[in-house]
């Protein structure tokens, strides 16, 4: 048994990768940036980091190879990483970490101008935009059966339809905020704070006693 750190649920993202197929340092960075990054993201120091660990786990193999003249490493599952992500794979995993710094300069918005607030609003409704482009293009090429690994496309959707359920709640949320904001005064003490407001908030998290 290695005496590394324990694996982290990053170690278990790159063995996830590894189970699909063999794949480069580079190749498993561009893949966490491209798809897990917008579920896991983590720095590529991180990335480059894991491949390693897993092979002194004896959970993958590394093979040099050359692409021209440029030697490259390549990781590959073994029989053992297929054992123990399956076992990962058997007890649920922790529930999301909402971590939004826009969300927290609202939080404090007393300390700011309304005009300061509606720009922090109206950015996270393009940020919303700006992801939900990649995913809108990656569901539209799976749809027209163009996708990269259509025999996961299973599993791709039910990631998939989170991701665009919670871009679109991001925007919507942005819509109805700036709604709001736009009318604050300068003292927000002085803010109007309709009740139907209130009411239609505890309404929609009244869902879970259904």
């Amino acid at each position: 048994m290695s005496s590394d750190p324990a694996l982290t649920t990053t170690s278990y993202a790159i063995l996830g990768l590894l189970s699909v197929r063999p794949w480069s340092t580079y190749e498993l960075a561009q893949q966490m940036d491209r798809s897990l990054g917008r579920i896991w993201p983590r720095a590529r120091s991180k990335i480059y980091e894991e491949p390693k660990k897993l092979v002194r786990h004896g959970l993958a193999r590394a093979e040099r190879q050359l692409v021209g003249r440029r030697p490259r490493t390549v990781y590959a599952i073994t029989a053992e990483g297929r054992e123990t992500l399956a076992a990962w794979l058997r007890e649920p995993g922790d529930g999301p970490v909402l971590e939004c710094e826009q969300l927290l300069q609202v939080f404090f918005a007393e300390s700011a101008s309304p005009a300061d607030t509606l720009a922090t609003v109206r950015a996270a409704r393009a940020w919303a935009v700006e992801r939900n482009r990649g995913n809108l293009a990656a569901a539209r090429d799976y749809q027209a059966g163009e996708g990269p690994f259509p025999e996961r496309v299973a599993q791709l959707l039910l990631v998939g339809r989170f991701l665009t359920d919670y871009y679109r709640l991001v925007a919507e949320w942005a819509d109805w905020a700036a709604e709001l904001v736009e009318r604050w005064p300068d003292d927000l003490r002085d803010a109007p704070v309709a009740a139907e407001h209130f009411a239609e908030t505890v309404r929609r998290a009244e869902w879970s006693d259904d």
